[in-house]
């Protein structure tokens, strides 16, 4: 059928879901766009903002990888869940790191990285008037994912696990209806702080007593300094009664673009996941998860030296930022600084403004407090992803830039 010659033709318009509208524009796109640029242009960029391990996995494991790459069974579609090897060497690892146990078949599955799992569980898990208790400062995917879930965030911060209890307690109480889920996150991201054992024992508690799920991301498990081992929330008894933890190799084992992670726990949340990652994905590619296996079971040594490597970076880092005057407290675990940025510029330019002065004039990107919520304004978080040199390097620059212009006297 045609439309008559006169007829306006009205401009056709794409409504997108309320889901994606709710989504703020990305905090991080000024800085990424103008490192692109400079990058484009043959600059030499000392790119600390992002934690994305420049180092790479153990030789055995490529050697795996490509052995199963080249093996014509492995090209097929996958089991959505993992292969159940891989599964059993996450409880084995469990129990020999932390003592948990765990069932490979019913109480753990395997994902495209701990972000996915996590993306995932919230959406098996929450739904519109749903609430969900988040870490504040805010690593983006525990407050997004919660939002496209169409669900409600309640943030509060995380930086003293003694009062984001005391908090939480209150939010249970008086909060209604309560809320649905708690999101934790230890060693924490972006702020570093870490907690003992004793605190998910509190969690737990608290958890049966109100009746609300917990996933505790635990992503920087595995790189950890200063002899501070980070306790798992599987460890502790009850944990599987009310909650599931995350687990990545992307950060021990280098393995970041593999994308490969695990969420582990109560059974009804893993089979409710397991739903969800049925109708979207068929599974990780098998030789990943093959070289998966061979880490898993092998590769022990090797993280504990990768965590000794960032401790190291993590000494030089700390060291120079406190040569030029910051206030830097030196982390115990991540591979991040979590540091404040001196107060006279906190008067003159927020966390974004200053990212991008840093980033403009002494070539070094860094992330700026404000991406991770309103608690992480006037602190810039530093990936220790660079080695040694470059690290010295990027605090002369960084020195250098700020002392090309002196601030006016505050009165």
């Amino acid at each position: 059928m045609q439309s008559e010659p006169n007829t306006p033709q009205l401009p056709f318009k794409i409504q997108v879901a309320d889901r994606v509208k709710r989504l703020p524009p990305y905090l991080f796109g000024k800085i990424n766009a103008l490192k692109y640029q400079k990058r484009r242009a043959g600059i030499d960029v000392i790119d600390l903002g992002m934690g994305n391990p420049s180092d790479v996995p153990a030789p055995q494991v490529v050697d795996k990888l490509v052995e199963a790459a080249r093996d014509e069974r492995n090209h097929g579609y996958s089991v959505a869940n993992g292969l159940r090897n891989l599964r059993r060497e996450v409880a084995l690892r469990y129990e020999r790191r932390h003592g948990a146990k765990l069932d490979c078949d019913t109480e753990i599955i395997a994902g495209l990285g701990s972000k996915e799992v996590f993306s995932h569980m919230c959406l098996a898990l929450m739904g519109p008037g749903d609430t969900a208790i988040v870490p504040a400062p805010s690593f983006p995917i525990h407050v997004y994912s919660v939002m496209l879930a169409s669900g409600n965030v309640i943030s509060l911060d995380a930086t003293k696990p003694d009062q984001f209890l005391s908090n939480i307690a209150h939010m249970a109480e008086h909060l209604y209806p309560k809320p649905k889920v708690l999101i934790i996150n230890y060693p924490h991201n972006p702020s570093t702080t870490v907690v003992e054992k004793a605190f998910f024992v509190d969690v737990v508690a608290l958890a049966k007593k109100h009746g609300f799920i917990v996933i505790h991301d635990f992503a920087y498990g595995d790189v950890c300094f200063d002899g501070y081992i980070a306790p798992s929330f599987l460890s502790v008894p009850g944990a599987k009664d009310v909650g599931v933890e995350t687990t990545t190799m992307s950060k021990g084992y280098n393995m970041a673009g593999w994308r490969l992670g695990f969420c582990a726990g109560n059974p009804e949340m893993i089979r409710a996941l397991a739903t969800i990652k049925g109708y979207y994905d068929y599974g990780i590619f098998s030789a990943v998860q093959i070289a998966g296996i061979i880490a898993l079971r092998d590769c022990e040594d090797f993280v504990i030296k990768q965590a000794k490597e960032y401790e190291s970076r993590r000494d030089v880092l700390v060291d120079g930022l406190r040569r030029i005057g910051w206030e830097t407290q030196s982390p115990k675990a991540t591979m991040f600084v979590w540091t404040k940025y001196p107060s006279e510029w906190q008067q003159k330019m927020n966390s974004i403004d200053f990212s991008m002065k840093l980033l403009d004039e002494a070539e070094v990107a860094v992330s700026p407090g404000g991406g991770f919520g309103e608690a992480g304004e006037g602190f810039l978080r530093l990936a220790l992803v660079e080695n040694e040199h470059r690290l010295r390097q990027a605090i002369r620059q960084i020195d250098r830039c700020l002392k090309s212009e002196p601030l006016l006297p505050t009165l």
